[in-house]
């Protein structure tokens, strides 16, 4: 009498890819990383503020025509600078009202967490209701609409902006560009704080084929 035995099932060991590990990731890590990148990266490029705050290099420009040429030349060589004091003047409006503060990082998080981020198959539930992609997102759009332009976020973020930009084209149109040698740092200044822009514009077009095939 012959005993069968039972077929012995092949063991795959085969070890994860890198492209099913970078699946795997989270996207809203891989976004916060991209972000901090690109901010280490272009705060790298600074100026020295030594530089920026030098009282012998200011001086009245005796045109409009002048004026407008320094504030190009200055903002060439000076944009991460200008670019943290519009930040800096920013972030202190809104610390100093801490309301509109919570008001703006709750609609954030509530487009990256509800919608940006959230799984397509996860349709998100409230109050016992099931709400599908379109009404989310015309949920947030209302509540976008409502901080924004009903609350005093919108007026805060406006007067910041003028505020620092104010600030800036001011500096820009006092400072004496003469000893900044624009022509060797032309270059390096266009791979400064634009890199942040290029990376925010990456997440970006990383995020839309999500928010595309939602709608």
């Amino acid at each position: 009498m012959t005993s069968s035995a039972p077929p012995v099932l092949p063991i795959s060991n085969a070890q994860p890819t890198e492209s099913q590990a970078a699946v795997a990731t989270p996207a809203f890590r891989l976004f916060i990383t991209n972000i901090s990148e690109s901010l280490k990266n272009g705060f790298s490029q600074r100026r020295p503020w030594a530089e920026l705050a030098d009282r012998s290099a200011f001086s009245k420009p005796e045109s409009f025509s002048e004026a407008a040429i320094r504030v190009r030349k200055n903002y060439s060589y000076f944009r991460v600078n200008y670019l943290a004091v519009v930040g800096l003047i920013l972030a202190f409006s809104l610390i100093t009202n801490p309301m509109s503060l919570l008001l703006l990082l709750g609609l954030l998080a509530s487009w990256i967490f509800l919608y940006l981020f959230r799984p397509s198959d996860q349709p998100l539930v409230l109050f016992g209701r099931t709400f599908s992609d379109r009404e989310t997102l015309g949920l947030l759009i209302i509540f976008s609409i409502f901080v924004v332009f009903l609350t005093s976020v919108g007026s805060i973020l406006i007067s910041a902006l003028l505020i620092g930009s104010g600030l800036v084209c001011a500096h820009a149109a006092f400072r004496v560009p003469e000893d900044l040698f624009l022509d060797e740092q032309e270059p390096a200044a266009s791979t400064g704080f634009l890199s942040f822009l290029g990376g925010a514009a990456s997440n970006v077009a990383a995020v839309a084929p999500v928010v595309a095939a939602r709608v």
